[in-house]
């Protein structure tokens, strides 16, 4: 597969497994790239917030991206997330993850005390500039505290056809989806939000989505029915499915959450995540045990 044909479809925004005591899980991680290649996905997204990229070590960062990358061999490409406030490190984190065998890096706008379009542009440049990769541009302002509008979008994917890949997660996404695509329709959307617009998203013009929901076979078998024709197909299963994606997109949780439901269906060992976090309650667990008999998503299945 040439250049980056590779971004389309169902990436999934893959956790980092840790042991009870919050060492690196590699066997579990291992375990967990194996399964998403069995769920069908089009390609894994790491060290991202899901995968809790600002609680690992330097250290950590290779080893982790060294196992997914051996892990998945030729079998899925693989998405890194270098975001940095700072540009200089920025484009080493992104240096570094070609070295290491990615085939795409994610990067988030770095905080500004005031929103400023001349110093986003610079910092997206800047980092196009310094690698051979395509760049994943998220735009998801409540976590960046940064607002990229569909004319600063446009322009950068003109300007560095490298960032002309979209990660879109402002709200409500799917009217930007069509007003980005109207402005520049070489770029390529994806949607994230943990996958709760996901239809709505490919009506309007996406390409797929990145999203860490925790049944990625779902979202393959929606993706896959909606590209093939059968909307009403795909529109039927997402909407059998859609409780349980706004349960476990909840705000502060769906990490744990995630990792909960990984670790039920016995593709990690630990649910454990970094501290800070905050850890599930006991009618919350039971509130997602009930969910998924209802749904017949037993962990069996």
């Amino acid at each position: 597969m040439s250049n980056d044909e590779f971004l389309t479809g169902i990436y999934n925004i893959t956790p980092t497994p840790f042991t009870e005591d919050g060492a690196f899980d590699e066997a579990s991680m291992r375990r967990l790239v194996d399964f998403m290649v069995d769920c069908g996905v089009d390609g894994l997204t790491i060290l991202g917030v899901l995968g809790e990229a600002g609680k690992v070590s330097e250290v950590e960062r290779d080893r982790i991206i060294e196992t997914v990358v051996d892990a998945a061999s030729d079998r899925l490409p693989i998405c890194v997330g270098t975001t940095h406030a700072a540009t200089g490190q920025c484009i080493a984190y992104s240096k570094r993850a070609q070295e290491l065998g990615a085939k795409a890096v994610m990067i988030a706008p770095p905080k500004l005390a005031r929103s400023n379009d001349a110093a986003l542009r610079r910092h997206y440049l800047a980092v196009a500039g310094a690698i051979d990769l395509p760049i994943v541009v998220q735009d998801h302002p409540a976590s960046s505290g940064a607002y990229m509008s569909v004319d600063f979008i446009a322009s950068l994917a003109e300007e560095a056809p490298s960032c002309r890949f979209l990660k879109l997660e402002d709200e409500p996404a799917p009217p930007k989806v069509s007003r980005v695509l109207a402005a520049n329709s070489d770029i390529r959307v994806f949607g994230g939000l943990g996958g709760m617009m996901f239809l709505e998203e490919l009506r309007h013009g996406a390409v797929g989505t990145m999203t860490g929901f925790a049944f990625p076979e779902i979202l393959v078998e929606i993706h896959r029915k909606f590209v093939a024709g059968d909307v009403d197909g795909a529109t039927a299963l997402f909407y059998r499915y859609c409780p349980l994606i706004r349960f476990e997109n909840q705000a502060l949780i769906n990490l744990p959450l995630r990792k909960e439901i990984y670790r039920r269906r016995g593709v990690i060992a630990s649910a454990c995540a970094r501290a800070p976090f905050t850890p599930l309650d006991g009618d919350t667990l039971a509130d997602l045990t009930d969910l998924l008999k209802r749904l017949q998503l037993t962990e069996e299945a």
